[in-house]
């Protein structure tokens, strides 16, 4: 883990239960609330592997994490109500692989587009940061949305991960543990 890496400090506070924002490990990241809560339920993805970039991973990796990923979108998406989902693989400011997923409602921002033509002092204003309560009202949302998304995609999932991360872990590999 670099030590100037914020993604992997955070997911070493997940491992230290250190993280109010942490929802839920899976096989390939770490799902997590984002600190702004502009766009209610802005979660993130981290990926577990430090990499920079999307193709860095070993191809089962990279499947079941994009797989999953989709998985996350589809909670998010339920559990906040979204008209649309925008997510994003940027990493230029935080150089390790993570998703950013905007549950977006019609009329979320003063004109129609992305979330970043919001002001950052707006997205990121004292305002907007979770309050412990609401805090844990949004990871009780998503968290009953990931329970319902998982058992009904169980089997894609199971599926994804037979043919990524089980031949991966076949190969000698060793196999990143999914859990709840």
């Amino acid at each position: 883990m670099p030590k100037e890496c914020l993604i992997c400090q955070r997911i070493a506070a997940i491992k230290q239960h250190e993280n109010p924002y942490f929802v839920r490990e899976l096989a390939t990241g770490y799902v997590v609330l984002a600190d702004s809560q502009y766009f209610e339920g802005y979660t993130l993805f981290l990926g577990k592997q430090h990499v920079t970039e999307l193709h860095q991973l070993a191809p089962q990796t990279k499947i079941a994490f994009l797989e999953e990923m989709s998985l996350v979108a589809e909670a998010c998406g339920q559990a906040f109500h979204a008209d649309k989902m925008n997510i994003e693989l940027l990493g230029n400011g935080d150089a390790h692989v993570h998703w950013h997923l905007f549950p977006r409602h019609a009329g979320d921002t003063a004109k129609a587009g992305p979330v970043w033509w919001t002001p950052l002092e707006t997205m990121y204003g004292d305002d907007v940061a979770a309050d412990p309560v609401r805090l844990a009202r949004l990871k009780t949302t998503l968290n009953q949305a990931l329970d319902a998304v998982l058992l009904k995609r169980a089997g894609e999932l199971r599926a994804v991960h037979d043919l990524t991360l089980n031949n991966h872990a076949r190969a000698g590999h060793t196999r990143p543990q999914a859990t709840d």
